[in-house]
């Protein structure tokens, strides 16, 4: 199958949209980086460096930043990175420049507060011509910025489109992985952030190793539980974007969702934590989302619950 898709826009100038913008440049690909603030856009331009959020890593020359969504017109498919609760936001800022089947590939982890729906929902609501897929797996953003080996999930209903999307993002060191199940990778992505603040709060209490495994063992079989009670392919749970992206989240203070746990577990309060950082904490804002899906779903994620007990 021949790759047909050259233009990419990606949508968010946070450290993980910088770090896939800069992925997709290695890869060969015209890319175009939109970033709500000028000043991020103007680094990305003139100092090839993401100086807000991802300092420190070098980006190709041939990466473009801007803060005007009428550059992203006329794209050959849209990588979107926005904060997961400003996602339908965005996506409508973006609306009037997107075609009829457009492919838009979410690369964001978490649920919508206000009505508990995954990303790629909140696609369907705001671009219902578009053609979803979902981009999800262990992948810290400095290390894919660096072209270290990294693999992840391309979720697509589409094997065509899927298939294409994959040809077009793989470069030599980042590996997508196709599945078909979209709803199985968000559950994945979703759930282990709210997973990775319990896992850091159990080791900022001093709480110790034996304990933080039972939560990832325990958290895990809450995932698939939700998994499966929403319609979901028990083994894409048991792949990158299920435990494979739980077990690095959890285990990593390089993870702002585990770091967030172990400050809370070490006595600080949630308002300096989130104050104090220029970059959002998924899990933080999907734990009560997740709990509230849980309950109306008749499911029981114990551990979820709590943890969204306590960020309350």
């Amino acid at each position: 199958m021949s790759m047909t898709f050259q233009k990419f826009g990606v949508i968010g100038g946070g450290a993980w949209g910088t770090a896939l913008a800069q992925a997709l440049a290695v890869a060969g690909r015209d890319v175009t980086l939109w970033a709500f603030e000028d000043a991020c856009a103007e680094a990305i331009n003139t100092q090839h460096e993401n100086t807000l959020y991802l300092p420190g890593a070098n980006l190709s020359p041939k990466l473009k930043a801007s803060s005007d969504m009428a550059d992203l017109a006329g794209m050959d498919a849209i990588l979107a990175v926005p904060p997961a609760q400003h996602m339908r936001a965005t996506l409508s800022g973006f609306a009037p420049h997107a075609h009829d089947g457009l492919p838009v590939a979410l690369c964001s982890k978490g649920i919508e507060i206000s009505s508990q729906s995954f990303m790629a929902q909140v696609l369907g609501d705001v671009l219902p011509a578009a053609q979803v897929a979902v981009l999800s797996g262990p992948s810290f953003a400095i290390d894919v910025a660096r072209g270290l080996p990294t693999a992840v999930t391309l979720a697509c209903a589409d094997p065509r489109i899927g298939a294409k999307l994959i040809t077009a993002i793989a470069a030599p060191g980042f590996r997508p992985y196709y599945s078909n199940d979209v709803l199985g990778a968000e559950i994945g992505g979703a759930v282990k952030n709210v997973l990775a603040i319990v896992c850091g709060l159990v080791l900022g209490k001093g709480l110790g190793r034996s304990a933080h495994a039972a939560i990832i063992a325990r958290g895990f079989a809450e995932m698939t539980r939700l998994g499966k009670a929403l319609g979901c392919d028990p083994e894409t749970l048991t792949g990158l974007c299920g435990l494979g992206d739980l077990v690095l989240t959890c285990s990593s203070e390089q993870s702002r969702n585990m770091s967030c746990g172990l400050a809370l577990g070490q006595g600080q309060t949630l308002e300096d934590i989130m104050g104090s950082r220029n970059a959002v904490t998924e899990g933080v804002a999907t734990a009560p989302a997740l709990k509230a899906l849980a309950q109306k779903s008749g499911i029981e994620m114990p551990i979820s619950s709590a943890m969204a007990n306590i960020l309350d």
